[in-house]
């Protein structure tokens, strides 16, 4: 154990024994298996670790060797804070302080800089490559257009984004590969057929953006110091391919970008690519411990994402936002939502007791859109009228609410980007949990049911064993 190990116990080793090891104690035992000092002593009544009555009768001592092997074996367990079930170790975003950090780097500072590429292959491989772009292999690409549009009219772009993962995979017959280089390939080639895969809104053509020769942006093979930072344009590839940001704007709606609008959607795939363990990221990480795929990942993640109370939320704040622009204000609106028992969607996040940096870094960019000043004139206003009663900050909902209605995207637009960022977050946390001993999230239930030994069920009244009932 490390002398820095020692000191966080709060408590001194044992002296070496006779035998020349060192012995710990069983608080210090537990601090280095990031255990309760109760499981320590259950690993020696499992005969997984071997104790010694320590000097004067008081508690017992440990070999160092012996415990450093268990946890070789076994991998360090964080102790879990009240109100937590799950704790794990990522080296992926900090959240502190009301700010938020991707490997320790401000996040809203890295999205004001960064495009969405950039940020991803940084946060995966600690490589920041100005002007890297992800490319969708055709075969891919193909059989989730084919999938995608198999589907019903009606299908949303989650429906649409869960069937292309699946058809990606299918497409790929490496992806059971879980090596980091065969995982990152696949991963750079899912995120932009999954964008490739939705369906283009009213006639407009994929890689159609701020407009042709309007700055061009360096390629993939741009060198150190060039292409660093945002283009003026979003981005614009020479080839007319651009950025992730413009390959999903006509996705989003059918009118034209403009560079700041641009310039928001960009930002805001880069804030929401990871925001420690959300529920989708848990999700994904359970589906990785289990060595699914990486496809299989990102599927686990989407799953939980459509969930009103995560990734969908943006679209309640939309609906709210239009209807206060309609209305003229936001009183009639949120009294609305209070008087039938619902909350002002929006507002407030259980990690940060003032405002969410995400939603602040939106806000601020899109004071630079002239089309949104009424969605943010409307989401001021919601703030403003429920801070009479109970003061909650935007968050990033509301945020993409207006970005949504202010750029006549679908109330379901804040999802589409939400899930297409976010899968980078995801693939960043396979990446990490392929590394920690499999299977490793078995928590056990406790039972509440009938105790044994119980009878057999019998058939209901009237109905025969493998009969057809009667008629």
């Amino acid at each position: 154990m490390t002398d820095q190990a020692a000191h966080a116990s709060g408590s001194r080793s044992e002296p070496e024994s006779a035998a020349g090891g060192r012995r710990l104690t069983t608080r210090e035992t537990a601090e280095l298996l990031g255990v309760k000092p109760e499981t320590v002593y259950a690993y020696v009544s499992r005969g997984q670790l071997s104790s010694v009555r320590a000097p004067g009768g008081r508690g017992s001592t440990f070999d160092a060797a012996e415990v450093e092997a268990l946890v070789r074996r076994t991998g360090r367990r964080e102790h879990t804070p009240a109100g937590n079930d799950l704790v794990f170790r990522t080296g992926i975003t900090l959240i502190e302080q009301d700010r938020y950090y991707f490997r320790g780097v401000d996040a809203t500072e890295l999205a004001r800089e960064y495009g969405y590429e950039e940020v991803a292959e940084w946060l995966w491989t600690g490589e920041l490559r100005p002007g890297v772009r992800f490319d969708a292999p055709a075969a891919a690409l193909a059989a989730a257009r084919r999938a995608v549009g198999a589907l019903p009219a009606h299908s949303g772009s989650t429906d649409r984004l869960r069937v292309a993962v699946i058809a990606a995979a299918a497409a790929d017959p490496l992806r059971f590969d879980l090596s980091p280089r065969a995982v990152l390939s696949s991963a750079r080639s899912l995120i932009p057929t999954l964008v490739g895969a939705l369906p283009v809104i009213g006639g407009a053509k994929p890689g159609e953006g701020a407009g042709p020769g309007e700055g061009a942006g360096p390629g993939e093979g741009a060198g150190p110091g060039e292409g660093a930072g945002r283009d003026e344009d979003g981005g614009r590839d020479e080839d007319g391919s651009g950025t992730l940001a413009q390959q999903l704007w006509p996705r989003l709606t059918a009118r034209p970008a403009d560079p700041a609008s641009l310039a928001v959607l960009d930002t805001a795939l880069v804030l929401l690519i990871d925001h420690d363990l959300a529920a989708s990221t848990l999700a994904a990480r359970v589906a990785a411990s289990a060595h699914a795929h990486p496809y299989a990942v990102v599927s686990a993640g989407l799953g939980v994402l459509e969930g009103p109370l995560h990734g969908a939320a943006s679209g309640l704040a939309h609906r709210m936002l239009t209807e206060v622009v309609d209305r003229g204000g936001a009183a009639p609106v949120v009294a609305d939502h209070l008087r039938t028992g619902r909350r002002v969607p929006g507002l407030g996040h259980r990690l940060y007791t003032g405002e969410d940096p995400r939603g602040r870094t939106l806000f601020a960019l899109l004071e630079k859109v002239p089309q949104a000043a009424d969605a943010l004139a409307a989401a001021r206003d919601v703030v403003s009228t429920t801070a009479r009663h109970t003061p909650l900050h935007a968050n990033i909902d509301l945020a993409l609410a207006a970005l949504s209605v202010s750029c006549g995207m679908p109330a379901e637009a804040g999802e589409t980007v939400f899930a297409v960022s976010r899968t980078a977050g995801w693939i960043a946390h396979a990446l990490e949990e392929y590394a920690e001993r499999p299977l490793r999230m078995r928590p056990s239930g406790q039972y509440g049911g009938p105790r044994p030994p119980q009878p057999s069920p019998t058939p209901a009244p009237g109905e025969g064993h493998g009969e057809d009932p009667p008629r």
